[in-house]
């Protein structure tokens, strides 16, 4: 069941994927380390395969939707 987001919508981590791939133009891993549950993000577009590129204070990561829910002000 794949989750719908709106872009520019604020969204937080509720798991930890067991990497990170970054949404460079040349995707990297990264450790997920880089980001702790909880940490806010900004969806920033759509993705292939249910991932959302978010951007976080530190970078731009891909996510599956299960990785994240919307953050309600």
């Amino acid at each position: 069941m794949s989750q719908e987001f709106n872009i520019g919508a604020t969204v937080k981590i509720i798991a930890l994927p067991p990497y990170l791939k970054t949404a460079d133009p040349m995707p990297m891993l990264r450790p997920p380390t880089l980001l702790e549950i909880g940490a806010e993000g900004i969806i920033i577009d759509r993705k292939p395969g249910n991932y959302w590129a978010v951007k976080f204070d530190r970078s731009s990561f891909l996510l599956e939707d299960r990785y994240l829910e919307v953050v309600v002000s």
